[in-house]
């Protein structure tokens, strides 16, 4: 029984794949060209009306949007891979929190910084759009690297969990030499140690080298 993930190298998608490869569940990639716009093409939009990614099917032919509802999913179906810590649990708790917090406060501005002519009233304020895009997400990782303690490798401690591959993609669609290194390090390091982990590694390695 597989998935069908509809997805493009680095994008959302990627926080996906890394969770199906830390299931070992089995899956099939259908790529969408986002660089030739075809998340736009009709044979897309049938899938995903909203024109974007990732899109997962799963194995019984139920058809799933949205990144973070897709993970919690991926969780539901799969509780015995561990994704989340058991439910009720204080641990659990802090990892939805901080997941919901990068999805709903990080995620969406990845577009404005990308698209900044879709948000910018005018042409000639793009830049300036852009910027101040830049400085609210800067502002964020902030936030998340406070979360992280020196010694400990994941978001709860010792204890993986899917909030550590979502930071981590978000941190490596963030990173910026230099200002990751002197703002961000524990995060840097995050992303580096998801990236990694035995059933992700080759994962990353395919879609970030």
């Amino acid at each position: 029984m597989t998935y069908t993930l509809y997805s493009f190298v680095r994008s959302g998608g990627a926080m996906v794949e890394a969770a199906l490869a830390e299931i070992g569940a089995p899956y099939e990639i259908q790529p969408v060209d986002l660089h030739t716009d075809e998340q736009r093409d009709p044979a897309y939009l049938a899938i995903n009306p909203h024109g974007k990614v990732p899109a997962l099917v799963t194995p019984e032919g139920d058809l799933l949007t949205e990144t973070l509802a897709i993970l919690l999913t991926l969780d539901e179906r799969h509780e015995g891979a561990g994704l989340l810590p058991s439910r009720g649990s204080s641990k659990r708790a802090k990892a939805l929190r901080w997941l919901a917090f990068a999805a709903t406060e990080l995620y969406p501005i990845v577009e404005i910084i990308d698209y900044p002519a879709r948000f910018a009233p005018t042409p000639d304020s793009e830049d300036a759009t852009r910027t101040v895009a830049r400085e609210i997400w800067r502002d964020r990782l902030r936030t998340m690297e406070a979360q992280l303690v020196d010694e400990a490798p994941y978001l709860l401690g010792e204890r993986f969990c899917l909030t550590d591959i979502y930071w981590a993609v978000i941190a490596r669609w963030g990173y910026q030499p230099g200002w990751t290194a002197e703002h961000t390090p524990k995060l840097e390091r995050l992303f580096h140690t998801v990236a990694t982990r035995p059933k992700i590694a080759a994962v990353w390695g395919d879609r970030w080298g």
